[in-house]
């Protein structure tokens, strides 16, 4: 491998947060020491996630005291991820962002070429990253699921990753992700309580474990449906589930466990994201000319 590409900055970017963290590509590791976790206001102007978004880097990229000049970002779309223009819109996340290159405003901040900085779907480099490490090589086709802010879906066919899409597939009334993502939890929660809260852990904290469990039955039976809907479409063999939900899978795995497929929680999916953030810089660059330079 050559020397540039031994160590790759992976960043994954939700609609709440960013984690960045140095990753050796030889090994296939994070550099744990390099890890850092920011909170992001993704209501916020342009200037104010960037400059944040720029610090979070920057601070990773310090503490690994490496010569680390590529960098992998994992981002929620819609995206156009080749130019790096934001298309998020009418998802009460990143909506200054509509239309910004958030790419050119990166390799500008970090004085960086913009060809050094690459964009993926979180969802993709999720799985990517799985299978970066051989976790999800054991079956032929897989699903991989993202349940956070948003629903991310990505579905990896005889090791052939492409983005799944499915977060706006007509589901029920209205989309899929109107029902399996953060904004289902508060919505619910403040249509039988009247109380707001802000993310699906302040309501298991809060919430009377009667109602916890009410709530997180009826998630459960709207995800089985779901998914046994993708598993014949895609004839997947396996689903990983990643993401902030997937830190109260104790509430809804009794449920999936009905379903005919093997079912994983990765309540570690930043750092399969960051894998797979920086493995696909290589796949797309390897043979680029910038490391010929």
């Amino acid at each position: 491998m050559k020397n540039k590409l031994k160590y790759i900055l992976g960043v994954d970017i939700g609609g709440s947060h960013i984690t960045a963290a140095v990753v050796d590509m030889e090994n296939k590791k994070v550099l744990t020491n390099t890890y850092i976790r920011r909170h992001v206001n993704s209501r916020g102007s342009v200037s104010e996630i960037m400059a944040l978004w720029t610090n979070a880097i920057q601070k990773s990229i310090g503490l690994s005291g490496i010569d680390v000049s590529y960098i992998g970002l994992a981002l929620p779309g819609p995206f156009d991820y080749d130019q790096g223009i934001c298309l998020i819109k009418n998802q009460d996340k990143y909506e200054k962002l509509y239309k910004v290159n958030v790419k050119e405003k990166l390799a500008k901040s970090l004085k960086l070429p913009i060809d050094y900085i690459l964009l993926s779907n979180d969802a993709f480099c999720f799985l990517k990253g799985e299978v970066f490490v051989g976790k999800a090589t054991d079956v032929a086709n897989v699903l991989g699921l993202t349940l956070g802010t948003g629903l991310g879906s990505v579905v990896s066919i005889k090791g052939e990753v492409r983005d799944a899409e499915l977060w706006c597939s007509a589901y029920k009334d209205g989309i899929a992700e109107d029902y399996l993502s953060t904004r289902w939890f508060i919505t619910k929660y403040l249509n039988l309580t009247g109380k707001p809260v802000k993310n699906v852990l302040q309501l298991c904290e809060e919430a009377p474990k009667v109602l916890i469990d009410d709530i997180f039955t009826e998630f459960a039976n709207n995800l089985k449906e779901f998914l046994q809907l993708q598993i014949a479409a895609f004839r997947v063999e396996k689903v990983i589930i990643g993401g902030n939900i997937a830190k109260a899978s104790a509430y809804f795995m009794p449920v999936l466990q009905e379903l005919p497929v093997s079912i994983e929680i990765n309540v570690s999916g930043e750092g399969a994201a960051l894998l797979g953030a920086a493995s696909n810089f290589v796949e797309k660059y390897e043979e680029h000319t910038i490391f010929n330079s």
